[in-house]
């Protein structure tokens, strides 16, 4: 079985490791704190009217997307790749391909998940940062114009 990969400096070689052995995984949180995140995410996606257009390009109902999300983030990040078994051969460009993402909703996705990384408080700061600084390369790279 071929497995999709995250594109190369956008998975967990990206983000800096402090201590060997553990992975950005394990240094944000585990599952735990990814689902958290997750959920602050699509919170905030659906109360903050600054992440209107971003919102206005999901389906109604966020559920599915509120389990897929941390699944990802965990394989990517280098934990259990249980989303990449349950999504053989796909990687989030080409998913996200048909969609028209501008720069405006780039930025929007990843201030919202800036915002969730920190509002989840992970004890690692560093790798917080780091994650949030690569989602956000990740983000701004699908945007297909400015506006």
């Amino acid at each position: 079985m071929v497995r999709a990969r995250p594109p190369p400096d956008s998975g967990p070689s990206a983000l800096t490791t402090a201590e060997p052995g553990l992975s950005p995984f394990d240094r944000i949180g585990g599952l735990t704190a990814l689902r958290r995140i997750t959920d602050r995410f699509y919170d905030l996606m659906e109360q903050d009217p600054a992440y209107a257009a971003l919102r206005a390009m999901h389906a109604p109902d966020l559920a599915p997307m509120r389990e897929s999300l941390p699944l990802f983030l965990a394989g990517w990040s280098g934990g259990p790749r249980d989303w990449w078994d349950a999504n053989p051969g796909k990687c989030m460009m080409s998913m996200h391909a048909p969609f028209a993402i501008t720069g405006q909703t780039a930025r929007q996705w990843a201030d919202a998940m800036r915002r969730a990384i920190a509002d989840a408080a992970p004890a690692d700061a560093e790798i917080a940062t780091a994650m949030s600084d690569v989602l956000q390369r990740m983000a701004l790279g699908m945007a297909k114009s400015e506006s």
